[in-house]
């Protein structure tokens, strides 16, 4: 291996180590997600349950699936 290659890669190296001894010391301090995620997540399951729950019961939806008995031959025009 050529002597700059080498030395380029050892400085790498040396500076990936440097890099994680100092966040291994370095306190843990809690981001957003560990702060606040939990309710992030039952706050968008409520809201997805309250939208669903009206779609069913209070849309005016018809949910029949099937097209038997609604869908009615027409006659062939030429």
């Amino acid at each position: 291996m050529f002597p700059v290659a080498r030395a380029a890669l050892n400085l790498t190296a040396r500076g990936i180590q440097h890099t994680a001894v100092r966040q291994a010391h370095r306190k843990y301090e809690p981001n957003f997600h560990d702060k606040y995620g939990n309710l992030v997540l039952l706050g968008g399951a409520a809201v997805f349950t309250v939208v669903w729950g009206y779609v069913f019961t209070q849309a005016g939806i018809e949910w029949g699936l099937s097209p038997v008995g609604r869908v009615t031959p027409k006659e062939w025009r030429e």
